[in-house]
């Protein structure tokens, strides 16, 4: 039976949020709107003819260049930092489930005339999501 300890589960989620996760989370739940792609693509349309200001092609592309290549590295970083936490969320709910569903099939054993069959899928389920350790519980 599961004894809800949280070393029972292989994930290491924890619910708490930092500073820069909660940063992350807004800034991707803000470049994620249709208006934020709006911007983006207002800027280029203001960059473009700025050419005849500046008269030169170096610097001009240098801007479009410079800036891009800036908001795009910020932008991957607080973007992987909101996946690899929805990934470990996803992770630990998944293991809940299995935990779940390895109780169930023990108690399931203890009944079903076809236990042995039953066990052996159980000790399966159990080495594929790491739940070895709780063999002996």
């Amino acid at each position: 039976m599961s004894t809800g300890h949280k070393e029972d589960m292989p994930s290491s989620v924890t619910g708490e949020v930092s500073f820069f996760d909660k940063f992350a989370s807004a800034a991707s739940k803000f470049a994620s709107r249709p208006w934020f792609f709006a911007i983006c693509v207002s800027l280029v349309l203001v960059w473009a003819p700025s050419y005849f200001l500046i008269q030169d092609v170096d610097t001009w592309q240098l801007i479009i260049n410079t800036a891009t290549t800036i908001v795009t590295f910020l932008m991957v970083a607080l973007l992987q930092n909101s996946q690899r936490r929805s990934d470990e969320a996803t992770q630990h709910k998944l293991n809940a489930i299995a935990d779940g569903l390895a109780d169930f099939m023990e108690s399931m054993a203890h009944r079903s005339p076809k236990s042995t069959l039953l066990r052996q899928d159980l000790q399966e389920l159990r080495q594929a999501i790491g739940l070895e350790h709780r063999e002996s519980a």
